[in-house]
């Protein structure tokens, strides 16, 4: 939401032509239909094979025409079929400066590390999951006392002007997909 109200507050010189969930109910797609945005579902569970799921995908995303894909709480792992369909113009957000902590649980993995700076990175999607070349990062510090809940809550408060920031880089060419991992 806070990528569509970007684009609805001329932050962003661009338009969302959809979101699309893998599960109703969907708290993001029903905020998205509140915001007047067509919405989609691809149920997840309908598809036998990650791979026929990544194919509906494809299809649903086609027809839509977008010049960007933009994961956003989107949290299946995607075929490389799927991925190469959209490389270099599909990007997501990750909660650990990449390429440290890629995959699940980052702040716990930051924690049990004893880094001194955590963060989030938005990325170009690429096969190996969470490996894409970085687009933009942000940190924050990781202060004395804090847990897994207290150090998600302080990234998670970065994550949407981070990922406005990158998106709006891509938009005006400032960044390039350039094929290089992290």
């Amino acid at each position: 939401m806070a990528i569509a109200k970007a684009c609805q507050d001329g932050k962003l010189d661009a338009q969302i032509i959809g979101v699309i969930a893998d599960r109703e109910p969907c708290e993001g797609l029903d905020r998205a239909k509140d915001f007047g945005l067509l919405t989609l579902t691809v149920p997840y569970k309908k598809f036998s094979s990650r791979l026929e799921f990544d194919h509906e995908l494809m299809t649903q995303i086609r027809m839509l025409q977008p010049d960007w894909v933009v994961l956003a709480g989107f949290m299946r792992i995607l075929t490389p079929t799927f991925v190469d369909a959209f490389l270099g113009r599909l990007i997501n957000i990750h909660p650990s400066l990449l390429p440290l902590f890629p995959g699940l649980h980052t702040h716990r993995q930051a924690l049990q590390a004893g880094v001194k700076v955590h963060g989030a990175t938005v990325h170009f999607v690429t096969p190996e999951l969470d490996h894409g070349p970085a687009i933009l990062q942000t940190e924050v510090n990781v202060l004395p006392g804090d847990d897994e809940v207290l150090l998600a809550a302080r990234v998670l408060a970065i994550e949407h002007a981070l990922y406005i920031d990158a998106i709006d880089l891509l938009l005006r060419g400032q960044a390039k997909f350039s094929g290089k991992l992290l």
